[in-house]
């Protein structure tokens, strides 16, 4: 089959941890043919199909030179055997756009993986709130009035912008209330942005949990993402230990519950964000961890990945 994976730039890729990259190998180890793009070499003229301008691509197995280019050409996504959204976060008006170009592929017969309208109608902060049974006390506003009296209500809290990734901009107030002010100041920008607040979980400490659903089933393992220091955030991209561990009864429960209404909804791949017993964010843009959790289990996840990818593109769309 032809995979054409619309990715951050190649020459991006740090081998030693991309998911993408994991994806990309089990594909061409079962005889698969990778292509490549970013979401700037797709294209739509009027009268045509959305098209990308892809190269195809051969994994070297060298650490440095990972990769050969094969050839490249234009090819119109619905001639592909899948197109794969592995575009990186943040989920800008860029990406918005590539969703909708992706959209009118799929009218012309493309099969793509995450659905582009599933990503629109995920954002990764806000999924959440439509399983408030799992999650922590949470609010999403834009009135500074109503974020203080969710931190007098919950003494300790946690805030992050919508649109951040990687632990970017999260900040913790404790009860004494220092800083709130200047926070929100940054953060909500005197209510002309919507900002995420929630509980603190004290759980956090021993790690904010990766767990997997593909297919709307969930992989063994989490990837449990430890804060070093005094850091409050477990995110790898702000310094978190990674520690792999199998699923606890509660963290089953949830990816029970949520991974077929995921899969219905047309998200192959998701990311549940678990602290402690809570489901926090769910991540369905371009989820990670792949490549920890095979290293330290032995469990193959790229495998179950193609494994899923292949079943469903075994059923009519």
């Amino acid at each position: 089959m032809n995979l054409l994976f619309v990715c951050d730039p190649l020459s991006s890729f740090h081998i030693e941890k991309d998911s993408t990259f994991t994806m990309m190998r089990e594909a061409q180890r079962r005889g698969h043919v990778v292509w490549a793009c970013t979401t700037s070499d797709l294209q739509w003229q009027s009268g045509a199909r959305v098209s990308a301008s892809a190269k195809q691509i051969t994994l070297t197995g060298h650490a440095s030179d990972w990769h050969a280019v094969v050839a490249q050409d234009v090819k119109a996504l619905s001639d592909m055997d899948a197109v794969l959204m592995r575009k990186d976060p943040p989920f800008d008006n860029e990406y918005f756009y590539a969703t909708h170009l992706l959209s009118q592929a799929e009218r012309e017969g493309a099969r793509v993986f995450n659905r582009p309208q599933a990503l629109r109608e995920h954002p990764e902060k806000l999924a959440l709130m439509a399983f408030a049974e799992f999650a922590s006390p949470t609010l999403v506003t834009r009135s500074p009035q109503a974020i203080r009296d969710f931190h007098a209500q919950h003494q300790d809290i946690i805030l992050k912008p919508l649109d951040g990734m990687g632990g970017m901009g999260i900040f913790r107030v404790k009860a004494d209330g220092l800083n709130l002010g200047a926070i929100m100041e940054s953060l909500n920008r005197d209510g002309s942005t919507s900002v995420m607040v929630q509980k603190f979980l004290p759980d956090i400490t021993k790690g904010d949990k990766r767990v997997l659903v593909i297919g709307g089933q969930a992989v063994p393992f989490a990837l449990a993402r430890i804060p070093q220091g005094n850091e409050v955030r477990g995110n790898l991209a702000a310094g978190g230990k990674g520690v792999a561990q199998p699923l606890s009864e509660r963290d089953w429960q949830i990816a029970k519950a949520m991974g077929p209404v995921l899969a219905d909804r047309g998200l192959l791949l998701v990311g549940l964000d678990i602290i402690g017993d809570c489901l926090t964010e769910v991540n369905v843009t371009s989820p990670t961890c792949f490549r920890e959790i095979t290293d330290q289990t032995g469990f193959d996840v790229p495998a179950m990945f193609i494994d899923a990818l292949e079943h469903a593109l075994a059923d009519p769309p």
